[in-house]
């Protein structure tokens, strides 16, 4: 890839949300080494400043501020922080979520879905609006929200991220319709990347996981820098301006015919 300076992204400002680790800290820090400045966001101080020891450590650009998104507030400070700090934001890539445990749909409590809302769509939402009159102004803007195979495939146990990601899928059109007059994109990725949220899977569910390697057409699980990263950097890129309101795959096949998502109910 491009060294930073020179990048595709230079002169840019991104930030990206939960990118202490996993697919967030591999879109950070591809982002980095094309040449945006990149604001390392994450509820975990100590795994952020990893993610920006390791940018640093390549010659790339990025420093870390906090967020929450359990609460919209501090998203909406996120945002604000990053364009006092830097005079401008051109791209927001929002990559955190809040976790609940599977179970069956008949066991899942109205709190719930709340809690998955409110870290894939409320956040998102707000700071979607937050930026937006950024990027209206410099008529400039890149947004990527995060999406999941999970909510497109209806997999089981998990109803609740599942609704709250095509949730914020249907956000995404929606935004990308109203603000492509003002140079905005909007994209949502449904990315399949080895992380720890996968490790993790896997070590609960390990003939699943195995069964949805075989089911893969590549045969394995994507790395999040070279395999995520790269291909958000280059939609976040100049490149990138006519395309608006898709929905990306970056799952190494796993959509065309689906795959058998059986984990453990909890």
């Amino acid at each position: 890839m491009t060294a930073t300076g020179n990048g595709v992204l230079a002169g840019k400002v991104a930030v990206v949300t939960g990118a202490g680790q996993g697919i967030g800290r591999g879109v950070a820090l591809q982002l980095a080494q094309q040449g945006a400045r990149v604001v390392v966001s994450d509820i975990n101080a100590e795994t952020a400043a990893e993610t920006v020891a390791i940018a640093h450590s390549r010659g790339a650009e990025a420093v870390a501020i906090g967020c929450d998104i359990a609460d919209s507030a501090s998203v909406e400070a996120l945002v604000d922080a990053v364009a006092e700090r830097f005079g401008a934001l051109h791209i927001l890539i929002n990559n955190a979520y809040l976790g609940n445990l599977p179970g069956p749909l008949e066991t899942k409590a109205a709190g719930d879905f709340a809690r998955a809302l409110q870290g894939s769509f409320y956040a998102p939402l707000a700071a979607m609006q937050r930026a937006f009159p950024h990027m209206k102004a410099q008529r400039w803007g890149r947004i990527i929200n995060m999406c999941s195979l999970n909510g497109v495939n209806a997999h089981m146990y998990t109803a609740d991220y599942n609704v709250s990601k095509e949730a914020l899928r249907c956000l995404t059109r929606s935004a990308a319709r109203e603000w492509a007059a003002h140079g905005i994109t909007v994209n949502a990725v449904c990315p399949g990347a080895r992380t720890p949220a996968y490790e993790r899977f896997a070590a609960a569910s390990p003939e699943n996981a195995a069964q949805l390697l075989r089911q893969n057409p590549m045969g394995r699980m994507g790395e999040p820098e070279q395999d995520i990263g790269s291909i958000i950097a280059f939609i976040c890129s100049d490149a990138g301006g006519y395309m608006t309101g898709n929905t990306v795959f970056l799952d190494g096949g796993s959509h065309i015919n689906g795959v058998s998502w059986q984990p453990s109910a909890g």
